[in-house]
C-alpha cells in the first residue's frame, strides 16, 4: 500500500470584506499580526484600495424593487452609450487628438489627470488613455510635473536651459519694448541701447522672437499723416491719366526702363514703351500715343485730360513741358500723403512684375518686350476686372460692356436655378427601388 501523495494545488485564503477596508483605510500592513495576512496582499489592499461590497441590505430588498432599479440602470446606460457615441464621431470627425494637440495650461493638464485616475476605478488606465488618444508617457510626464513642479508649459525649463533670460530680465525687455520713451529707436538699435545703459545683455533676434512669442505691441502707431485709404477716382474715360517708370533688371543685370500710361477710369493701360536708358523722349512718345488714343471729348466739362505724374527727371523737363504746351493733356504732380496719387500705375506695376513677368525667365531684351506685349493685352481685352463686376478695360473705355454686370448676373441666376433641378432630379439606388420601383429587387451593395 502506497503511502498518500500531498496535493500540488494551493489552498487560496479569503477573507472578510471589512479587514480588507481597515487596512487599506490605515495603510498599515501589519495593523492585524493575529490574522497572519501576507505582505505582499495587505500591500495589494493599500494600493487598490477598498472595493464596493454588496450588503444585506440590497440583498434584502423586493424582487419588484430590484427589478425597477435594473430597469432604471439600463436606460441610463443606453443614455450614456448613445452620448459616447455621438461624443466619438464627433471627435473622429473633427480630427481631435490629444497626441497630436499640445495642451499649455496647466488647469487642463490636471483636469486630465483627474479625470484619468476617476476612470481607472471602474476601467483598466490602458482602457482611459485609448479613448483619449494619450499616450502612457505623456501622462506619467505630467504625473511627474504635478508633483515636481508647474503643468503651465514653458519654453524651457531654468534648469535644463540656464542660459534664458530671466523673469527680471524678460519685465525689463517688456518695459522698454512697450515704452512711449523708446518708440522711435528700432528693435535693433534698442537691444544695442540697452546694452550700452546696462539694462539688458540680449540679441536683437532674441528681442525679436520674445516680443513675437508674448505677444507685445511697440506704440508705433501712425498718428500723422492718416494712410489713404482710397485714391482719385475718375467719373469717365479719359479724365484722369496716370504716368510712371518702373526698372526691370534682366537675367545678365541688365536694366530696362518701361514708360506706362493707365487710364484712371477704365484702368486700361494706354500706351507702354520698353527703353534700355531712361530718356525724356520715351516719355514724349507714351504721352503722345495716350492723347491719340483718347476719345475728343475726354476730360472735365471745360477742363483738359488731367495727367499725373511724380517728380522724376523723365515726367520734368524741357522735351515734357513743350510737349504739354502743345497738347490738351494737363501735368499734376503726384503726392503719397494725399488722394491725388499714382498708386494706381504703381499697383499695376506690381501684377504685371509678380503676376507674369517673374514666372518667366527674363533673358533677353526682345523676350521680355514680348511678355510686356502680351499680359497688355490679356489686360486690356481679356481679364475682366473686378471694379467693373466683370467688364474688361476695353470694354469700359469704349463704353460698349455696360450691359455685362447684368447678364452675368442673370446668368448666375439661371446656373443656380439649373444646380438646384439638377440635384433634386438625382437620387441613389434606396431612393429609386424605394419609391418608383417597391416591388423591384435592390442591387447587390
Amino acid at each position: 500500500m502506497s503511502a498518500p501523495t500531498l496535493s500540488s494545488t494551493p489552498v487560496r485564503r479569503t477573507y472578510d470584506h471589512r479587514v480588507r477596508e481597515l487596512v487599506s483605510l490605515s495603510g498599515d500592513p501589519n495593523l492585524l499580526p493575529d490574522l497572519d495576512i501576507p505582505r505582499s496582499t495587505a500591500a495589494t489592499w493599500i494600493q487598490d484600495g477598498t472595493r464596493e461590497v454588496v450588503s444585506c441590505a440590497l440583498v434584502n430588498r423586493t424582487e419588484t424593487e430590484l427589478r425597477l432599479q435594473v430597469l432604471e440602470l439600463q436606460r441610463r446606460c443606453s443614455v450614456l452609450v448613445a452620448v459616447i457615441s455621438l461624443v466619438r464621431l464627433l471627435l473622429s470627425l473633427s480630427g481631435f487628438r490629444l497626441q497630436w494637440e499640445r495642451l499649455r495650461s496647466g488647469e487642463t493638464k490636471q483636469r486630465v489627470l483627474d479625470a484619468v485616475d476617476r476612470a481607472t476605478r471602474f476601467v483598466p488606465e490602458r482602457v482611459a488613455l485609448k479613448i483619449l488618444g494619450l499616450s502612457a508617457a505623456r501622462l506619467h510626464s505630467w504625473r511627474r510635473l504635478a508633483v515636481s513642479c508647474s503643468l503651465d508649459d514653458r519654453s524651457s525649463c531654468p534648469q535644463t536651459h540656464p542660459t534664458q533670460l530671466t523673469a527680471a530680465e524678460l519685465r525689463t525687455m517688456r518695459s522698454m519694448a512697450t515704452s512711449e520713451d523708446y518708440r522711435h529707436m528700432p528693435l535693433r538699435a534698442l537691444a544695442l541701447f540697452a546694452q550700452r545703459i546696462g539694462a539688458l545683455f540680449a540679441s536683437a533676434t532674441t528681442w525679436a522672437r520674445t516680443i513675437r512669442e508674448r505677444g507685445w505691441r511697440r506704440p508705433r502707431k501712425r498718428v500723422y499723416p492718416p494712410k489713404p485709404k482710397l485714391g482719385i477716382r475718375a467719373t469717365a474715360p479719359g479724365e484722369l491719366l496716370h504716368i510712371d517708370v518702373t526698372i526691370i533688371r534682366l537675367l545678365d543685370a541688365t536694366r530696362a526702363y518701361l514708360h506706362g500710361v493707365i487710364d484712371n477710369f477704365s484702368r486700361k493701360i494706354l500706351a507702354w514703351r520698353l527703353a534700355p536708358r531712361l530718356l525724356p523722349q520715351t516719355t514724349c512718345e507714351v504721352l503722345a500715343e495716350a492723347d491719340s488714343v483718347l476719345p475728343p471729348d475726354a476730360g472735365v466739362v471745360g477742363d483738359a485730360p488731367v495727367v499725373m505724374a511724380d517728380g522724376g527727371c523723365e515726367n520734368f523737363n524741357g522735351q515734357v513741358d513743350s510737349l504739354l504746351e502743345d497738347s490738351r493733356l494737363e501735368r499734376i504732380l503726384a503726392r503719397v500723403d494725399i488722394t491725388f496719387s499714382n498708386s494706381m500705375i504703381e499697383a499695376w506695376w506690381r501684377s504685371l512684375k509678380y503676376g507674369w513677368l517673374f514666372l518667366n525667365p527674363l533673358d533677353t531684351y526682345s523676350r521680355l518686350e514680348k511678355l510686356i506685349a502680351f499680359y497688355v493685352q490679356q489686360h486690356n481685352a481679356v481679364m475682366p476686372h473686378s471694379a467693373h463686376r466683370g467688364q474688361t478695360p476695353d470694354e469700359v473705355f469704349a463704353g460698349v460692356g455696360d450691359l455685362v454686370p447684368e447678364l452675368l448676373a442673370e446668368q448666375r441666376r439661371k446656373a443656380r436655378q439649373r444646380r438646384i433641378e439638377t440635384n433634386r432630379a438625382l437620387s441613389c439606388d434606396s431612393c429609386f427601388y424605394s419609391e418608383e420601383q417597391p416591388d423591384a429587387i435592390p442591387p447587390p451593395s
